[in-house]
């Protein structure tokens, strides 16, 4: 057994340690994958083009179901110039139960000059008991967008498992070719710490989105902020969220959710508006289920 940074002890040799590399370059019209490779639980899954937009459409596969405590998933991503990826998964990420061992996820995301990024994963499911920590760290080369959206459940709501978790923590970290960044961190621990889910106890999902590119005009701003404000109002009662300007060329948004439905019928209009105003692209139906 040994100890970690924050204190708490794990034991060696448990859990799993699994990578997921990608690299992407722009050819001719299309993007496609130069290089990838992966270890267990990652599967490979070969992008793909669902549209005539160019954009590898590509799918984070982890057919173990989960993360239990003591693995250490990563997830690594070069994006070349000119080249736009859709990163998404097709469920949603299990944290199990854990007496005291972390499950941790790391991403890291690079984009080059003019590349567009689209991270779109499933929601995050903490399980009752479940210990969770998780990073998303994103470089933006000049003229590159990235699109970025996470979500959490408060639990297993339809088992009446909600905020039991045992802790999850979240950083999200993008910076921009003029060293500027925008960065959101939390710590929930319910139990311990109850003030930590504040207001969001009285709702069942928490999500964040994050567009943000020096290469996108004022006027689309300030077009778009009006769409993804009118699209958080149309289900008073059942969503509510807020935008905000960070210090970088860009929109972020917060929000939380009672119900899965809402959330995902929220976030894929969101995703319509983005698409539209910065590309003139449809988004697409990934159908996930």
């Amino acid at each position: 057994m040994k100890l970690q940074a924050d204190g708490s002890s794990v034991l060696d040799g448990v859990g799993r340690h699994g990578a997921l590399v990608y690299e992407f370059e722009r050819e001719g019209p299309r993007t496609v994958l130069t290089r990838s490779s992966c270890t267990s639980p990652w599967h490979h899954f070969p992008p793909s083009c669902l549209d005539d937009s160019g954009c590898a459409y590509t799918w984070l596969v982890n057919p173990s179901g989960g993360l239990v405590g003591g693995d250490h998933l990563s997830v690594e991503a070069q994006l070349h110039a000119r080249s736009h990826v859709l990163l998404t998964s097709p469920s949603a990420n299990r944290v199990y139960r854990s007496l005291a061992e972390l499950s941790v996820q790391s991403v890291r995301l690079s984009v080059g000059p003019d590349a567009r990024l689209e991270w779109l994963p499933e929601v995050t499911i903490p399980f009752a008991g479940s210990r969770f920590r998780q990073s998303i760290h994103v470089d933006l080369a000049p003229g590159a967008t990235v699109v970025l959206w996470d979500a959490m459940a408060s639990g297993r709501v339809a088992r009446h498992e909600r905020w039991a978790f045992a802790s999850l923590e979240n950083e999200i970290c993008i910076k921009t070719a003029l060293d500027g960044s925008v960065v959101e961190r939390y710590r929930v621990v319910p139990d311990r710490l109850p003030e930590s889910v504040g207001l969001a106890g009285s709702w069942d999902y928490v999500a964040s989105l994050f567009v943000i590119g020096d290469a996108v005009g004022a006027d689309v701003w300030k077009r778009l902020d009006t769409a993804l404000a009118a699209i958080l109002e149309q289900r008073p009662g059942l969503v509510l969220g807020g935008i905000s300007t960070p210090a970088t060329p860009g929109l972020a948004v917060k929000l939380v959710a009672r119900s899965a439905p809402d959330l995902t019928a929220v976030q894929e209009a969101m995703w319509t508006a983005i698409r539209n105003e910065l590309w003139g692209l449809p988004a697409l139906n990934l159908r996930r289920y």
